[in-house]
């Protein structure tokens, strides 16, 4: 039977090999071991996986044909519901989506969803045409804000409806938290990012770089002296939180958001560039998501030991199980339980440790998750030399402050309907603009959704 299958591993770089570079980590399938994997499917009936995709893929369809070795059908399957699957087989948590509730987990191995999407993601990539597609336009203009995946699904799915779409992007590179916040070893950007975008480019859509909305152009000119008929918010939410405890101010503390950015966007892991970036000997990163991971396993790349510093038990980190189980292989420290409370420094004004107290876990919080409390008698100090935040993130409050009508809540995120539908007519949001941070294909389903939505609102004018 297939689910006697045992599942097929994934070829990955060594552990001590790879905590000294910025290759990828994981080399996936080849097809071989593709089709392998792909046999183990139950091709149910009723397949959860699919209800559990926040896109919906037809899961089990596009495995059957990797099964067959029909690779092509396996792509055009999956593009009919995700615009980016090289990156969402990359960097999404299937282990709590679609793989979470595979049949085959309740006993034993889920089927390797993730890393068959990748697959196919990538032979697409490798061996779809790279001509321009002719699609007639209809003469309609819709923004775009932001390059991230709210924004490129959003602009992926309007393209192929036949409006003139223009992605307008802060920084000087496209992808949004793609780029700037996901490290080379876990999303190669050369390789995957920058094809994926040119796969947008074929489709017709435009893209203006530095450009920050809000300042350089505002969304109430791009509607009222530019002609769009629409704008989509997909600006992301990169503004970061730090704790307010005191000693937050000296050098050597800095924000995960500036820490990956630098090493991520600015190349600062990369000799041939200038981009400064200190890491001195011991890193302490505070926070247990996954950009804590991310901020964490680069520190450890760039020389120094590094440690994770997390409040509550391991057993409650947010981060993926694969991202913290590649970062305790890498040599990663975790601290759980441990909560602190003030930044030491010297009297030059640098970074020498960090003050903690130990934590236990009392009752649940709102989140369902027991909330940590402090350990009476449990203060100690960690010596280390900079300090990462990696706390959460909430969107810019520039474009509420320059947009007439646009709402926003008391975490800052846009207000917006189940459909990305704001309370300023004509402005759709939708991703970590709207939700606050969460994952890659959240945001592009919301995207996706809000493409839907303002191809409905422009038809109805």
């Amino acid at each position: 039977m297939a689910n006697k299958i045992p599942r097929v591993s994934v070829r990955e770089q060594e552990p001590a090999v790879r905590a000294t570079n910025f290759e990828e980590v994981c080399y996936g399938y080849n097809a071989e071991e593709a089709q392998l994997e792909a046999t183990r499917c139950l091709n149910c009936k009723n397949p959860r996986c699919v209800a559990a995709c926040p896109v919906n893929i037809n899961i089990p369809a596009f495995i059957h044909k990797v099964a067959e070795g029909d690779f092509a059908s396996a792509s055009a399957i999956i593009a009919e519901d995700s615009s980016l699957p090289s990156i969402c087989g990359r960097v999404c948590p299937q282990e709590t989506q679609c793989e979470g509730s595979c049949i085959l987990g309740i006993k034993g191995e889920a089927v390797a969803i993730g890393k068959l999407e990748r697959f196919v993601g990538d032979w697409g990539l490798d061996n779809a045409s790279k001509e321009q597609v002719e699609i007639k336009t209809n003469g309609k203009k819709v923004a775009v804000i932001g390059s991230g995946p709210s924004g490129l699904a959003c602009a992926i799915d309007l393209a192929k409806l036949g409006y003139e779409v223009t992605v307008f992007e802060a920084l000087h590179k496209l992808g949004g938290v793609l780029v700037y916040g996901i490290p080379e070893f876990r999303l190669p950007k050369e390789k995957i990012v920058a094809r994926e975008i040119d796969d947008l480019r074929r489709l017709g859509v435009k893209f203006e770089t530095d450009v920050i909305v809000g300042r350089t152009i505002t969304i109430d000119a791009l509607l009222d002296e530019e002609g769009f008929s629409a704008v989509f918010i997909g600006s992301g939410a990169g503004l970061p939180r730090f704790m307010g405890i005191e000693g937050e101010n000296l050098n050597g503390v800095v924000s995960a958001n500036e820490f990956l950015t630098r090493a991520n966007l600015m190349r600062a892991y990369d000799d041939e560039y200038d981009t400064p970036i200190y890491v001195g000997k011991r890193v302490a990163v505070v926070g247990g998501g996954n950009v804590a991971m991310d901020a964490v396993r680069t520190a450890k790349r760039l020389g120094a030991d590094a440690t994770i510093i997390y409040r509550r038990s391991e057993a409650e980190l947010p981060a993926r199980r694969e991202e913290v189980h590649h970062a305790k292989e890498e040599g990663i420290e975790f601290k759980m339980l441990t909560n602190p409370t003030r930044v030491l420094g010297d009297d030059k004004g640098w970074v020498t440790g960090l003050s903690c107290v130990e934590m236990e876990l009392g009752e649940p919080d709102e989140s369902g998750r027991r909330s940590p409390v402090v350990k009476e008698g449990s203060d100690f100090t960690l010596d280390c030399d900079v300090v990462i935040m990696a706390l959460g993130t909430s969107p810019n409050p520039l474009l509420k402050s320059t947009t007439a009508g646009l709402e926003t809540n008391r975490r800052g995120c846009i207000v917006a309907d189940e459909n990305g539908a704001t309370t300023r007519e004509g402005v759709f949001a939708g991703g970590d603009a709207v939700t606050g941070a969460a994952t890659v294909i959240l945001a592009m389903g919301a995207g996706r959704k809000a493409a839907k939505a303002i191809d409905e609102y422009i038809k109805s004018k």
